[in-house]
């Protein structure tokens, strides 16, 4: 039988969002706030984003909050220079081909995760890929680089309204729900980047955006590809219908007990029947914060996972804030396939 130790929880509380200005203070002080795990909002040249440490799974489930977002889509990772995503992900010639041409720019590329790839499951929704960005604004890379970690950040807004182009937009729907803005004005591109997965095979348009088919496809000298039918069930970017990592043990949502044979996924304080006897078990919060859970839910499948099991028993866990979007992931989890 084995345990996780407990991680800090932080649920949303009302916080004193400061408004940074885009010069070296600003940029130092928004560098110490995403290097402590905080949550802060700063320009490309798209749109805002909603930056946090993708290498901590704690600071990334903090932007699924401050976002509602219900569904853990894969969140894309930025980094200040080419040589930084390479460390990150496995890129093919079509990849390389692309980064050569369009970072750093509006262009995401969606490649096989890297041996030693430091972005978080939470982050990459459980995937074997990642999705990379080397934004164009010289200030928003000299941000990345003084952070010196992936910068996971969807666009800057609740889930579902319109993207953020200004600091403004941003306080309008986040204010008091995140630590900072970084205020570099006006974003020039407006519209998201674009997502190209390059997985094996011709390369796919996942989602258009700042940078159009037409110039990449003269860029590779090839036709691209679309999604195929598989990325509503196993999607490999943002901007598609959300699943994620599927165990290979069966899982058995609402358990109101656990039997010696299966292996136990817990939440909160009370007992669930038979579980002091499951082959293993984990408690994604003992305290029943959502947000700890949430940072907690890939890492804590693929534990038990590992422990051979047939069965994963997961215990109820609310609906409510985050619970919806962990719920939604464990109900893609047990699907039959």
């Amino acid at each position: 039988m084995n345990d996780l130790g407990s991680i800090p929880g932080d649920a949303i509380q009302p916080v004193a969002t400061r408004r940074l200005s885009d010069d070296a203070h600003g940029l130092e002080a928004a560098a110490a706030l995403l290097r402590a795990g905080q949550v802060v909002a700063f320009p490309t040249e798209t749109v805002y984003g909603l930056g946090a440490d993708a290498t901590d799974p704690s600071a990334v489930a903090r932007i699924f909050a401050a976002k509602e977002r219900p569904r853990f889509n894969p969140l894309i990772a930025h980094l200040p220079d080419a040589e930084a995503a390479f460390a990150e992900g496995v890129f093919d010639d079509a990849a390389r081909s692309l980064a050569a041409a369009f970072w750093p720019g509006a262009l995401t590329l969606v490649v096989p995760a890297a041996p030693g790839c430091r972005i978080c499951d939470l982050a990459r929704a459980g995937l074997p890929s990642v999705a990379l960005r080397v934004p164009a604004p010289e200030r928003t890379r000299a941000l990345l680089a003084r952070v010196g970690r992936p910068v996971a950040a969807p666009s800057a807004n609740r889930s579902g309204r319109v993207s953020p182009t200004s600091a403004a937009h941003v306080l309008a729907d986040l204010d008091g729900r995140i630590a900072a803005v970084l205020d570099g004005g006006e974003t020039p591109v407006g519209v998201e980047s674009t997502v190209v997965a390059c997985l094996g095979g011709p390369p796919r348009l996942l989602r258009p955006g700042g940078i159009t088919r037409e110039t990449l496809e003269a860029r590779l000298g090839v036709a691209l590809a679309g999604p195929d039918g598989s990325d509503a069930i196993h999607p490999v970017g943002p901007g598609l219908l959300a699943s994620h990592y599927a165990p290979r043990a069966q899982v058995r949502l609402d358990a109101t007990s656990v039997s010696p044979e299966e292996v136990a996924l817990l939440f909160g304080s009370d007992p669930l029947p038979g579980a002091d006897a499951a082959r293993a078990r984990l408690n994604l919060s003992p305290a029943g914060d959502l947000a700890e859970a949430a940072a907690r839910l890939f890492s804590a499948l693929r534990q038990l996972d590992g422990a051979g099991a047939a069965v994963i028993a997961v215990a109820p866990i609310p609906e409510r804030g985050l619970g919806e979007a962990i719920n939604d992931r464990l109900r893609r989890a047990s699907a039959p396939r």
